[in-house]
């Protein structure tokens, strides 16, 4: 006897976690797991133990709140084929289209930046301390590794993504069993620093961005909302709250486990140390641990993750590039694809023989920009666009994400006065 779907079993069904549901919560999860989490527990560690429990607390809702918002705001468009630039030019105009495309660009860039000091810095470490090697020229090491790493992208443009695509498992289960590897190596030394309660409001500010930038998963946002409304229709927002949820979830549990454990295993001058020397925490501990594992497995992992994450912010970065120079200049598109990449490269060298402090890039350049698109501008068109009257948070919603975002962009102001 043949049977029918009724309504209720369909939106059962739809409120259910499917196999694509659990595919894209992972999919928004490895985009966030990059090498970002490789220097969160030295930031997030600085303030003391109590501290990083207030930002583990804060970092669920911030991220759920934060992409959520944004998924929101592509289902908004009236084109279901529409992107996030697409949507900002429907609801701001070419200028607003203009301005969001110029600053997505200059938060995507500067990580390039991050990781081309990140590398050397790994690959300058390993070879001193685990091979017992001499120091190359940095001009010489940035410059062959950034090479190599661009080259990669030019010409292998489709193994590179599915390599790093691959990557991004096996790096999340490592990390994960790194963590477990450390508990018994936990001390409460860290609890001997923490400030008195009054301060703590301004020290966990001040930290909020790298966790920004170290739980940020804006990048497949877009796509990711254009197929769940191509699935679901006008459920589509139903779906990427729920799914949101999930990968900030899985973000949370994990990431703030990994962060927690390094920063039990060290003590606060080893931390103090570790950004002193501009290092990933992988390399620190591969650098102090007595464990032949850690030693060589730990700049192995950050080597795989910075790599990872170079490819996929290069691939951005330029594309942003070459469509900014697209709309204010009638050059052949081919030669700014050419002019772009050789513009990225050299500055990414440039700044990688400078070697300026990772931290200090990622919280005064790429969290603020970041911030902006993904806790500000949702928001915003909340309450000013008539389409996105229907994807309206609450009001203490609304309200923590806001404060959120100022409290990322003040912060990095506030530091740099």
């Amino acid at each position: 006897m043949q049977t029918t779907s009724t309504p209720a079993a369909t939106t059962a069904k739809k409120a259910g976690w499917s196999y694509q549901d659990i595919t894209w919560a992972l999919s928004l999860f490895g985009t966030a797991v990059g090498a970002g989490v490789l220097f969160l527990p030295i930031k997030a560690g600085a303030g003391g133990f109590w501290p990083l429990v207030i930002l583990a607390l804060i970092a669920l809702p911030m991220t759920w709140f934060a992409h959520k918002g944004l998924a929101r705001f592509v289902l908004s468009a009236k084109n279901p084929e529409a992107d996030i630039t697409d949507t900002v030019e429907e609801h701001f105009g070419k200028t607003g289209a203009n301005l969001i495309t110029f600053a997505y660009f200059f938060a995507i860039y500067p990580i390039v930046l991050i990781y081309g000091v990140g590398i050397t810095n790994t690959a300058d470490s390993f070879m001193v301390n685990q091979l017992g090697m001499e120091s190359l020229p940095r001009w010489a090491l940035s410059g062959g590794l950034i090479t190599l790493m661009t080259l990669g992208v030019v010409f292998g443009k489709e193994l590179m993504l599915k390599a790093t695509s691959a990557m991004v498992y096996p790096l999340v289960f490592i990390l994960l069993a790194l963590s477990v590897y450390l508990i018994p190596d936990w001390n409460m030394s860290m609890a001997s620093v923490s400030p008195e309660w009054g301060s703590m409001p301004s020290i966990v500010w001040l930290a909020i961005p790298i966790i920004v930038f170290s739980f940020n998963h804006s990048p497949i946002i877009s796509q990711f909302a254009k197929e769940q409304r191509r699935v679901y229709g006008e459920e589509a927002s139903k779906k990427t709250d729920k799914i949101t949820l999930g990968a900030a979830s899985m973000l949370m549990g994990f990431v703030m486990f990994f962060v927690f454990s390094v920063v039990l295993s060290l003590s606060p001058e080893q931390l103090a140390d570790a950004e002193a020397q501009n290092i990933s925490v992988l390399s620190y501990l591969a650098n102090v641990h007595d464990s032949v594992l850690i030693s060589f497995m730990g700049p192995l992992i950050a080597f795989a993750a910075i790599t990872s994450s170079y490819f996929g912010h290069f691939l951005g970065a330029h594309e942003g590039l070459v469509g900014l120079a697209k709309s204010r200049s009638k050059t052949p598109v081919k030669t700014l694809e050419k002019v772009s990449l050789a513009f990225i490269v050299l500055t990414t060298w440039i700044v990688a023989i400078i070697n300026p402090s990772i931290l200090g890039m990622i919280e005064d350049i790429g969290a603020p920009m970041i911030a902006g698109i993904l806790f500000l501008m949702p928001v915003f068109a909340m309450y000013k666009v008539p389409a996105m009257a229907k994807y309206r948070t609450s009001l203490p919603v609304s309200i923590f994400t806001v404060m959120c975002g100022i409290a990322a962009i003040s912060s990095v102001i506030y530091s740099m006065i």
